[in-house]
């Protein structure tokens, strides 16, 4: 279906989406040291559109592309999007957004309580079960009470078994 949704956004490109029913929406952003600019295309599933049955309640299929200039560099990327969501090209483009938004935030919290961008692991086994095994302690960490910080609370969890014991058991009481 991944390829379908390419190709059939892509065709509908060509044709400026004449007939499509697309909507667009543009945003220009500056922020962190980069201009981006990103044009959402949101449009009705065609009822043509291969393997459609296997996706109970597809109602939207989309696309974004991302024009970035950092340091006099630019750079495009086009990502495309099945939705569950109607047709509201604003509200598919704040749903891209956090979902990015969410992904970046997880991220940051996984390098710094854990460092995973310098992670050293090499074996393949490892390299699969140790982010999960991060993102499962993440998320208990989170759930523990406490305003610290989850680099803090992680190393609590190294200074006192009691806490250590506890963390798991808090997001269950």
């Amino acid at each position: 279906m991944h390829q379908a949704v390419i190709n059939y956004i892509d065709q509908q490109c060509e044709n400026d989406f004449a007939g499509a029913g697309a909507r667009h929406h543009v945003t220009v952003e500056t922020a962190h040291g980069r201009q981006e600019r990103r044009s959402y295309t949101q449009m009705p599933v065609p009822a043509t559109l291969q393997d459609l049955h296997l996706w109970k309640g597809l109602k939207s299929i989309g696309g974004v592309v991302s024009e970035c200039l950092r340091d006099g560099k630019e750079t495009t990327e086009m990502r495309y999007y099945i939705s569950s969501l109607p047709m509201g090209v604003q509200r598919f483009a704040r749903a891209v957004r956090s979902h990015w938004g969410i992904e970046n935030s997880c991220h940051w919290s996984l390098d710094m309580t854990f460092r995973e961008d310098k992670s050293r692991i090499r074996e393949a086994h490892l390299r699969e079960n140790f982010p999960w095994l991060n993102r499962l302690s993440v998320s208990l960490l989170k759930q523990y009470p406490g305003r610290d910080s989850l680099a803090m609370k992680r190393r609590s969890c190294g200074w006192n078994e009691n806490v250590l014991l506890e963390v798991p058991t808090a997001a269950t009481t």
